[in-house]
């Protein structure tokens, strides 16, 4: 039983204010770019921004004082005194509070050719060409050409579109086209999560991954199996909002075939996703990869 310590109102102010990003480095914590939240290298279905936190996975989240209980399996006394003090004495910054300001969701400006996402996408990633060419034909994928905020540099990046039942852009996934060190990714801003990167089909399946590459791996592995019958999702993530439009949409789907990654977060999904997939009395079955996620799969493929 955690010994009894009284904290103020000030105190449970304090520590709920603490900056989420900046405590999890100090504790050792890798944190990965998610478009303008930071998502954690060790449990990807977790986000934070400031001082809250979400997790994908169970859909709770909260501020700093319920994370440290949440996330390191403290009780109250012990998390207050973990985010107060510090660790060696570090002083936590305090989340900075800013106005949200939500821009209407618009396509970055493209590129006037794609040779980098070729290069990136078949030689880095081992995507098959025919694939590719198909989703880019439907106008799902293309080359972006952005700027900085200053003008002085230029930053090319796939985009992974996602269209809605009417066919117009709603949502959209950005991945940097570098092979070396860690690209960008991470979602447009104001992009509808119930519209992630998809594609309809006539069959009665629909795939579902976390990322847009792993879709396209998975066919590339599959491309012989008449695989443009099926439909397929990337939540771009790990929320389940796209693969329930979808159901929405196509009323044809029965089965549901989960593909995330095999990895806690993915699996965790996977439980969740299975019993919202039941309630609506749907046929689900679960295909892991081998490795963490298809492209590993793939390109360890590729090597034999």
């Amino acid at each position: 039983m955690a010994k009894y310590i009284h904290f103020t109102e000030e105190e449970k102010q304090k520590a709920n204010e603490v900056d989420l990003v900046d405590f999890l480095k100090s504790q050792g914590e890798k944190l990965l770019p998610s478009g303008r939240e930071k998502r954690l290298e060790s449990d990807h279905s977790i986000t934070v921004r400031g001082n809250e936190w979400y997790d994908h996975a169970t859909q709770k989240g909260g501020y700093a004082i319920d994370f440290v209980k949440s996330f390191y399996k403290l009780p109250f006394p012990d998390a207050m005194t973990m985010l107060l003090e510090g660790s060696c004495g570090t002083v936590y910054r305090k989340a900075e509070k800013k106005e949200k300001v939500k821009k209407p969701f618009s396509l970055p400006p493209k590129n006037k050719d794609m040779k980098r996402t070729y290069a990136y996408l078949i030689k880095h990633r081992s995507i098959d060409k025919e694939v590719l060419n198909f989703f880019i034909k439907k106008n799902l994928i293309y080359e972006s050409l952005e700027k900085s905020k200053d003008g002085k540099q230029e930053y090319h990046n796939a985009i992974f579109v996602g269209l809605d039942e009417k066919g117009f852009p709603r949502h959209a996934h950005k991945r940097g086209l570098y092979s070396d060190g860690k690209s960008y990714k991470g979602n447009i801003d104001s992009s509808n999560p119930c519209y992630s990167f998809n594609l309809k089909g006539t069959s009665n399946k629909l795939y579902v991954f976390e990322a847009p590459i792993d879709l396209l791996s998975f066919i590339t592995i599959y491309k012989d199996m008449d695989w443009q019958k099926h439909s397929y999702v990337s939540l771009c993530g790990l929320s389940e909002q796209a693969m329930l439009k979808q159901l929405d949409i196509n009323e044809n789907i029965k089965t549901v075939v989960l593909c995330l990654d095999n990895d806690k977060a993915g699996q965790t999904a996977c439980d969740k996703f299975e019993k919202l997939l039941e309630e609506r009395e749907l046929t689900v079955t679960r295909l892991v990869p081998s490795l963490k996620d298809f492209n590993e799969d793939l390109q360890e493929q590729q090597k034999g």
